[in-house]
């Protein structure tokens, strides 16, 4: 088998652009590519089968895909071994790469981390980064080791958020300027022309995954926080609040809001107006617009056609 050989291993949508980069740099180099993403899920109310953006857009190529459940295996790592791979490029790939893997490619693994390093290792980093109220996330491409995003760092490029900015949107951004920073450098990092410093742990900060218990607004939080944490939960958990009395409470889901400044004497939680520019609720400091919202089973849809259905006059959401 050749010799001259790269992996990729991505899992979601916003890790296709960085594949599609290193599919078309390994076309005109003449290296073969072998793609690793996750096994296939069930999604979706049908719980359908579902191929990986990554394993779709990878296939639509003619590549080679391997899905293995995990990389500690003994066959799995042999089956690695023969592929022979000068480099193993990373990005929301979804399974930790033990030493053993580590240490096969000829120049290391190489993670594209959706964030500036050494701030909000781990799963969810764009939003930790919007929800803590960062004006700067980026890309850190480094070097991989057994920690937590803990190698040392290759290179950096920032990106603003936008003010108004979801998590969905601005990982597709992060996904876009990954595949510029790999295209660009491949050749460097096959070369050992670019040389990794190590990170300054004293300024780690981590980004755990989210969970569904997240979503759950906290009406007593000021406006900005909650504003935040709405753009943060974009594509999922999706922040969410009760509404009615006991027995016949229904969850609505926020899509969109933005914080508004100025006293209120309303207890938090409590709808002040309700019109066509949307829903305004008091907080523990300022109040919250909401604009687009959604009830279980239904569409999302502006504040000012959902309670023209559904008036939430006089509601306090818990």
């Amino acid at each position: 088998m050749t010799q001259r050989s790269l992996i990729f291993a991505g899992t979601p949508d916003f890790a296709v652009p960085a594949m599609t980069a290193v599919a078309d740099w390994c076309e005109a180099s003449q290296f073969d590519l072998h793609v690793m993403t996750q096994p296939d899920r069930r999604a979706g109310r049908k719980r359908q089968l579902l191929a990986s953006p990554v394993k779709q857009a990878a296939i639509a190529r003619g590549l080679l895909v391997s899905q293995p459940e995990r990389l500690s295996g003994r066959a799995v790592i042999e089956e690695l071994k023969k592929w022979q791979p000068q480099l193993m490029v990373v990005i929301a790939y979804g399974l930790l790469l033990p030493a053993a893997v580590l240490k096969i490619p000829n120049y290391g693994c190489v993670n594209a981390h959706l964030s500036l390093l050494p701030r909000w290792r781990g799963a969810a980093p764009a939003q930790r980064a919007i929800a803590e109220g960062d004006q700067f996330s980026g890309v850190s491409l480094m070097k991989m080791d057994v920690g937590m995003d803990s190698g040392p760092i290759y290179l950096q490029r920032p990106l603003r958020i936008g003010a108004q900015e979801t998590a969905g949107e601005l990982y597709q951004r992060l996904g876009e300027l990954s595949a510029s920073m790999l295209a660009e450098n491949l050749d460097a990092l096959l070369t050992g022309a670019l040389q990794a410093r190590p990170q300054l742990e004293q300024y780690a900060t981590y980004a755990p995954k989210l969970s569904k218990q997240e979503a759950t607004i906290d009406w007593q939080q000021p406006a900005a926080v909650i504003a935040r944490q709405v753009r943060a939960y974009i594509p999922w958990p999706v922040a969410q609040t009760q509404s009615g009395g006991a027995g016949e409470q229904t969850t609505l889901r926020l899509w969109e809001a933005c914080a508004l400044s100025g006293s209120v004497k309303q207890s938090p939680g409590q709808v002040i107006t309700q019109g066509s520019q949307g829903i305004e609720v008091a907080t523990g400091a300022g109040r919250l617009l909401i604009k687009k919202l959604q009830r279980p089973g239904g569409q999302v849809l502006p504040a000012a056609e959902f309670i023209n259905a559904h008036s939430l006059e006089k509601t306090i959401f818990s």
